[in-house]
């Protein structure tokens, strides 16, 4: 079978995944996505690691436009989005968005990989072991951009939505959970948006790029992704009111802390 139809299939089922999943845990899919992207681009297109780490963490921030505009659609209609976080949070995630997906494009695919193994690693255990705390007051506009710009750098270097990074730094501040997962929900389509479009400029001028692609975003993974993950992540989220979410965050973190492993051991 063609490489390109069997890479397909599988981006087609690791959107059911990642939309189930994202659905479930209320998680971005990049953690997911990218590790199974960087696996095929080497497996079944032949791609140097130096090409796939960076194209596998474009192609994960470009779905994500998909999915966290779903998203941030839903938390709009459930009143969770506050105009004043969005406008100040979300100017700093656009900032940091492009500088990090620059930085990542400069950096060599074994770099980038130690560094999303490792960002991955501390994910996992927070989600194991982290409780938030809560400050008595919110940030102001000033604090508000800066925890934006880090969040969007580090979530353009992963290439991820953000929540996992966003979420817990808004909460830490004293903002109400709702109102800072709302937010994360927004400022994930801005950290996507930006940091696909940093990719893309960064990568024009590549000339070992596969077909299909533009920058580093490979579209046929893109839409077979998309297409399925916002399909199943609301039979995720149906699903997760009959269960223990806690538990199953705890299950999943087990899982990306043997996903980090694999990715350091495999580049070693």
């Amino acid at each position: 079978m063609d490489p390109i139809i069997l890479l397909v299939i599988a981006c087609l089922l690791t959107g059911i995944a990642v939309g189930w999943l994202a659905g479930l845990l209320g998680i971005g899919g990049g953690l997911i996505v990218v590790p199974v992207l960087v696996w095929l681009f080497i497996e079944k297109l032949d791609i140097a690691l130096s090409l796939a780490m960076p194209m596998a963490i474009a192609t994960s921030l470009s779905t994500i436009v998909f999915t966290g505009f779903s998203s941030a659609r839903a938390h709009y209609q459930l009143g969770n989005l506050d105009r004043s976080l969005i406008i100040f949070c979300g100017s700093g995630v656009a900032l940091g968005a492009v500088f990090g997906a620059i930085v990542a494009s400069k950096m060599s695919g074994e770099v980038l990989s130690y560094i999303f193994a490792g960002l991955v690693l501390l994910v996992a255990l927070y989600m194991l072991f982290g409780k938030i705390r809560h400050r008595d007051h919110q940030p102001g506009s000033a604090l508000l951009s800066a925890i934006g710009t880090g969040a969007g750098g580090l979530s353009a270097l992963m290439g991820i939505g953000g929540g996992a990074i966003l979420v817990p730094w808004l909460s830490w501040f004293g903002v109400p959970i709702r109102k800072a997962i709302g937010c994360a929900s927004a400022c994930g389509l801005v950290v996507a948006i930006f940091g696909a479009a940093g990719f893309i400029y960064t990568g024009l001028t590549l000339t070992t790029r596969p077909d299909f692609s533009v920058g580093y975003i490979y579209w046929p993974a893109t839409i077979s992704i998309a297409a399925t993950s916002v399909m199943f992540a609301p039979m995720g989220a149906k699903f997760g009111q009959k269960l223990d979410t806690a538990k199953l965050k705890k299950i999943f973190a087990v899982f990306l802390i043997l996903v980090s492993i694999r990715m350091i051991w495999g580049i070693s």
